[in-house]
């Protein structure tokens, strides 16, 4: 058991809420401030998520490999997932966010940036929750 992850996800964590915090001040900088201000909800969530994560790190059942395996998934997940929010309001895309996105158009180029930057923390956050709801069980493999 490596109890140095549980800490590292704590502060990382409080470090991507501080993200979403300054993301609020600036919010009205960016080409689509909607956009913005779901990016400084993602950076606030996901930064009190990893926190919570870290809180629970140790009563996870699972190998030490896919311990590891899923904390990268899941630091990965938490901060592109603020990152691609903030790219779509800097860009004005709006391809994969309609409702926070409508109005604006990006270029072919950027719409696809962020589609494949969300599509990735789509497929890593469900892959993390999957393994700690399976780790919670209460049972070592």
């Amino acid at each position: 058991m490596d109890p140095q992850i549980s800490r590292k996800l704590k502060m990382l964590g409080m470090l991507l809420f501080l993200f979403g915090l300054i993301t609020g001040f600036v919010m009205m900088n960016f080409k689509n401030p909607r956009m913005a201000l779901a990016a400084h909800l993602e950076g606030v969530m996901n930064g009190t998520f990893l926190v919570v994560a870290g809180l629970i790190w140790n009563d996870l059942k699972i190998s030490e490999p896919l311990k590891k395996i899923t904390c990268w998934s899941l630091v990965y997940g938490t901060f592109v997932n603020w990152f691609i929010t903030l790219l779509a309001a800097h860009l004005g895309t709006s391809k994969m966010t309609p409702i926070t996105g409508q109005g604006y158009t990006g270029t072919m180029f950027h719409e696809n940036i962020v589609t494949v930057g969300f599509i990735s923390v789509g497929l890593t956050m469900v892959f993390s929750l999957v393994v700690i709801v399976y780790g919670l069980r209460g049972r070592k493999n």
